[in-house]
C-alpha cells in the first residue's frame, strides 16, 4: 500500500524528524505541503521532492492565523490533507524547573501543545466532510519517562500524549484517527538544549546508557512509524514508543 496522492501536511518538515517524514511520504505518492519556521529550510527540502507534488510554507504553529493559513493554501491547491503530522517542536535547556522563566515555558507550550489545538481546528471540518483523515502528533518518551533537568517540556509532552488519545475518541465517529508517536532523544536541531551541556562522549555515554538498544533515535526510526500509522485504517488513540526500549 502507498500514499499515492493523498495530501499531508507536515510541521516542523525543514530538519530532522519533520524533515525525514516528508521525504518519505512523498516517496510513498504523497502531495505534501511542508511547514516550517524557517521558510528557506521548508524550500530546500521541496525543491528535492518531485515538482509540483511539495509546497514549501511559513508558519509559526503557535499561531493559529498561520496555522490556517497554511491549510487554507494546501486545500486551495490540492485538496484538504487527510493526513497531518504535527511534528515542529521546542523545548527548554536542561535545567532546574526553578531556572526556566516564564516566556520560555509559554513557548514550549505554545509550539508543543497550542499548536495541536490550532491545527485541529483549522483541518477537522474539512477531514470530517471529507470522510476522515489521521492525524499524527509527535510527542516523546519525556511525556511517560520524563528526565530531569526538562520538567516543563516533559509536561508539553505529557499533554500532547494525553490530548491525541483524547481526540482520538472525540473524533472516532468521523472516522479520523489520532495517535502520537514517542521517540527517544536523537541528534537533532535541540539535542543540546536536551543535554543542557556539553556535548562530549561521556555524556553521550550517559543518556546511550539509558537505551537498551544502545543507540539514539533516527529521524528514519520516526519516519518510518509515521507510515505505519499513516496506513493503519484501525490503529487510534496509541503512544508509539520509538525509543530502542527506553520506556520497558
Amino acid at each position: 500500500m502507498d500514499l499515492k496522492d493523498r495530501v499531508a501536511i507536515v510541521t516542523g518538515a525543514g530538519s530532522g524528524f519533520g524533515e525525514a517524514i516528508a521525504r518519505t511520504f512523498s516517496a510513498e505518492g504523497a502531495l505534501v505541503g511542508l511547514v516550517d519556521l524557517r521558510i528557506d529550510q521548508a524550500q530546500r527540502v521541496a525543491s528535492d521532492l518531485p515538482k509540483g507534488r511539495a509546497i514549501a510554507l511559513q508558519a509559526d504553529v503557535s499561531s493559529g492565523d498561520a496555522v490556517l493559513a497554511s491549510v487554507v493554501q494546501v486545500t486551495r491547491m490540492w485538496s484538504c490533507p487527510s493526513l497531518v503530522v504535527n511534528n515542529a517542536g521546542f523545548t527548554h535547556k536542561n535545567r532546574s524547573c526553578l531556572e526556566v522563566d516564564e516566556a520560555t515555558f509559554d513557548r514550549v507550550f505554545s509550539v508543543n501543545v497550542k499548536s495541536v489545538f490550532h491545527m485541529v481546528q483549522a483541518v477537522v471540518p474539512g477531514m470530517r466532510d471529507a470522510g476522515g483523515g489521521a492525524i499524527i502528533n509527535i510527542g516523546s518518551t519525556a511525556g511517560s519517562r520524563p528526565r530531569p533537568g526538562l520538567s516543563w517540556y516533559n509536561a508539553s509532552k505529557g499533554a500532547v500524549n494525553t490530548l491525541s488519545k483524547s481526540l482520538a475518541v472525540e473524533l472516532a465517529p468521523w472516522k479520523i484517527r489520532v495517535n502520537t508517536i514517542c521517540p527517544v532523544m536523537s541528534i537533532t536541531g535541540m539535542f543540546q538544549d536536551f543535554i543542557g551541556g556539553e556535548d562530549t562522549p561521556e555524556i553521550r555515554a550517559k543518556f546511550l546508557s539509558t537505551i537498551p538498544m544502545g543507540r539514539f533515535c533516527e529521524p528514519s526510526d520516526v519516519a518510518q512509524a509515521a507510515l505505519y500509522l499513516a496506513h493503519s485504517d484501525f490503529i487510534t488513540g496509541i503512544e508509539l514508543p520509538v525509543d530502542g526500549g527506553r520506556t520497558i
